[in-house]
């Protein structure tokens, strides 16, 4: 199994009435700017522990659970807001930095709550990476009736458990799940991952620690023209990193294209973007060394 080089510690912070559970790794220092990183869909804040290795250098990282993922529980509901993601990040840097900014790194869904919240309070990041974060498919008007309807429908087949997630025999068997969908993850990793990404219930199952109501659909339409004016309230500089794999056009199949990803960046005033290569989706899995250097160069620049 794979050995964690620099240790975490586990912490829980109220939250917005909820007990949220945080990765810290390092300490705070005069002169350090917290480094806070926040995870995608169905991942858990354990996720960077090898991104965290692979750093040259030492850095105090803030890492949460989102609501209803990893150890953060929520409140019982059937559907999750992203608004919420954007409230608890804002009392969590108030929590763990209060007077001063913080560098912001989100990976995913992860990367789009960072993209926005970074629009919305300028003020409280220095610096911002998004990691494969690309943001929704443009919408149309047309489409709310049908969407708002699958809501609906997803909220009942919830009720009736049909969105429940897999479970497994053991941790081995949870690792081979996530080398399955991830071809480049090596046993050492999934075999560590497991042990966070999943826990053992009362009757020996293995199950995945993310609520299976994330899986219900968002009914509100995604307003690409609300995005690119948050974007353009963006003031600290961004590192935009995606992989030559190019995971967006291959998820949504042409109804959304790295294209159209790209001319949403030119709404920020100061963004490069990095391509790294032999990666998918997960990149920080793929590359933590290389997405290592990359970040450290920006943040130090």
């Amino acid at each position: 199994m794979y050995q964690a080089k620099r240790a975490a510690r586990s912490e829980f912070v109220p939250i917005r009435h909820i007990d949220y559970h945080v990765w810290i790794w390092g300490e705070p220092a005069p002169g350090r700017v917290p480094l806070v990183m926040v995870h995608g869909w169905m991942d858990v804040a354990a996720s960077y522990q090898f991104m965290v290795d692979a750093f040259a250098n030492d850095h105090y990282v803030i890492a949460p659970d989102w609501r209803g993922y990893g150890l953060t529980r929520s409140a019982p509901t059937d559907a999750y807001w992203f608004p919420d993601y954007l409230g608890d990040l804002d009392q969590l840097i108030d929590h763990y930095s209060p007077d001063a900014p913080v560098h912001l790194v989100g990976h995913s869904m992860g990367g789009n709550v960072a993209m926005m919240y970074a629009g919305v309070r300028p003020h409280r990041i220095r610096r911002l990476v998004n990691l494969e974060g690309f943001g929704m498919p443009a919408t149309r008007p047309t489409q709310a009736p049908r969407r708002i309807a699958r809501w609906l429908d997803e909220l009942k087949a919830h009720r009736r458990g049909e969105m429940d997630l897999k479970t497994y025999e053991s941790a081995a068997g949870v690792a081979e799940r996530l080398m399955k969908t991830n071809r480049r993850l090596g046993a050492d990793k999934a075999h560590w991952l497991a042990q966070h990404w999943a826990r053992q219930d009362e009757q020996g199952r293995w199950r995945v620690l993310g609520d299976p109501a994330h899986k219900v659909i968002n009914p509100q339409l995604a307003r690409v023209d609300e995005v690119l004016e948050i974007y353009r309230s963006i003031t600290a500089p961004t590192l935009a990193v995606e992989t030559r794999e190019d995971s967006l056009t291959q998820w949504w199949r042409g109804k959304y294209t790295l294209a159209e990803y790209h001319e949403r960046l030119k709404a920020l005033s100061d963004v490069r973007v990095e391509v790294v290569d032999d990666a998918g989706h997960m990149v920080h899995h793929d590359q933590p060394e290389l997405l290592a250097r990359l970040i450290e160069t920006f943040l130090d620049a």
